[in-house]
C-alpha cells in the first residue's frame, strides 16, 4: 500500500489545485475570449489528467510509472505553456504545446498497458 505521502499523489493534489485556481483566474481576471477560452480548456486538461494521475499511484510496473511521467510533463508542456501565453504574456510558450499534447496520449496509452500486469 502506498502512503498518503507519496510524492506522486502530492503531485497530483497540488496539480488539481493549481487547474482549479487557474480555472478561476480565467473565469474572473482574464479579458478577452480568446485568453479565457484558451486558459479554462488548458485548466480543465490539467484537472482531467491530475485525477488520472492520482489514478495511476495506485499502479505499478513500469507502464504506470512511465504514465505517471507523460501525464506530468505533458501537464506542464502542453496547460503551462497555454497560461505562460494568456496569463504572462509569453506567446513564443505555445510552440511546446504540441509536444505536452503527445505526452499526454502516451500517457493514456501507457495507463492502458499499465492495467495489463494487474489484471487478476
Amino acid at each position: 500500500m502506498r502512503s498518503l505521502l507519496d510524492p506522486w499523489r502530492l503531485i497530483a493534489g497540488l496539480s488539481g489545485l493549481t487547474a482549479v485556481l487557474i480555472g478561476a483566474v480565467a473565469a474572473h481576471a482574464l479579458s478577452g475570449e480568446q485568453a479565457i477560452i484558451s486558459v479554462e480548456r488548458a485548466s480543465n486538461y490539467q484537472l482531467i489528467h491530475a485525477v488520472l494521475l492520482m489514478v495511476s499511484t495506485l499502479l505499478s510496473g513500469r507502464a504506470a510509472k512511465l504514465s505517471r511521467w507523460c501525464f506530468l510533463f505533458g501537464i506542464i508542456l502542453f496547460s503551462g505553456s497555454i497560461y505562460a501565453k494568456y496569463i504572462f504574456g509569453l506567446s513564443d510558450a505555445v510552440k511546446v504545446a504540441p509536444t505536452g499534447g503527445i505526452l499526454l496520449m502516451l500517457g493514456w496509452l501507457s495507463l492502458a498497458f499499465s492495467a495489463k500486469g494487474q489484471a487478476k
